[in-house]
C-alpha cells in the first residue's frame, strides 16, 4: 500500500493544495535558518533590462543595481553579526534582478533567488547562491518570503511586476500590517518613478494621505543609496 505522503497523484490534486502551499512555507523557512540568514535587504526591477541593453533608456540601471548590492555586501561583511544580515534577495531572475544578485556574488557574500515557475521558463540567474535558490509555485507564498525578512526594499524601474509589489509592500505598511519603522523602502530612479507614479495626485484627489509621500524616500545615485541605506539598516541590529 502506497503511504499518503508518497502518492504523488493526491499530493497534486485540488484536495491537496493546503499541503503544498504548507511546503513552500516550511521548505524555505528550513532552509534560510540553516544558512543562518537573520533578514535580507531586497531589490524589485525589471527581469528586461540586461548587462548588454544599450538601446535600452533603462541601460544604465543593471551596473547602477549590481554597484549598490556589491557595496552593500561590502558593508554587511564587516558588520560580523551571529549569522548573515542584510543578505540581498531578489526574485531570483533575469535583468535587474541578476544584476543585484552578481554584485553580492562578486563582493563575495551570500544571496537569495525566489524564483517562481511561470507558463514561459525563467530560470534562475546563476549568480545566487545554490543553497539560496527557491522556486515558487504560489505568487502569494513567494511575496510573502521575499518581504517577511527584509529591512529594506530598493525598488529599481521595473513594469507590472515590479508595480505589484511595491504597491502591496506600500498598502501594507500603510495600513498597519507591517510597521512603518520595520522596513525602509527606496525607489531607485526618481525620474523613472515620478513620471510612472503620479503619487501627488493621489494626494490631491484625496485617495491617499499626505503622510503617505512619507512612506518611501527616492534616490537615483548608487553611493546616495548606500548611504542612505547603510542609515537605516544600522538602526536595525
Amino acid at each position: 500500500m502506497e503511504k499518503a505522503y508518497e502518492n504523488l497523484e493526491f499530493l497534486n490534486s485540488d484536495n491537496a493544495r493546503a499541503i503544498r502551499i504548507l511546503s513552500e512555507y516550511l521548505e524555505p523557512l528550513t532552509r534560510l535558518n540553516k544558512s543562518k540568514v537573520n533578514n535580507t535587504v531586497l531589490f524589485f526591477g525589471s527581469s528586461k533590462i540586461g548587462p548588454n541593453a544599450k538601446d535600452s533608456l533603462l541601460a544604465k540601471y543593471y551596473w547602477e543595481a549590481e554597484e549598490l548590492a556589491f557595496d552593500l555586501v561590502k558593508w554587511a561583511i564587516k558588520l560580523k553579526p551571529k549569522g548573515k544580515n542584510f543578505v540581498i534577495c531578489t526574485g531570483g531572475g533575469p535583468g535587474l534582478m541578476e544584476a543585484a544578485n552578481r554584485g553580492a556574488s562578486r563582493a563575495g557574500g551570500k544571496s537569495i533567488g525566489m524564483n517562481i515557475s511561470l507558463s514561459h521558463e525563467q530560470p534562475p540567474n546563476p549568480y545566487i547562491s545554490p543553497e539560496l535558490c527557491f522556486m515558487f509555485n504560489y505568487f502569494f507564498m513567494r511575496k510573502f518570503w521575499l518581504m517577511y525578512q527584509a529591512k529594506a526594499i530598493v525598488a529599481f524601474p521595473g513594469g507590472f511586476g515590479t508595480l505589484d509589489e511595491v504597491l502591496e509592500l506600500l498598502t501594507l505598511i500603510q495600513t498597519g500590517k507591517i510597521p512603518k519603522n520595520h522596513i525602509t523602502i527606496l525607489l531607485y530612479g526618481k525620474e523613472y518613478w515620478q513620471e510612472i507614479i503620479n503619487f501627488e495626485a493621489l494626494v490631491k484627489y484625496k485617495t491617499i494621505a499626505p503622510e503617505d509621500l512619507k512612506l518611501f524616500s527616492y534616490c537615483s545615485d548608487p553611493k546616495e543609496a548606500l548611504s542612505f541605506l547603510k542609515e537605516k539598516l544600522l538602526k536595525c541590529l
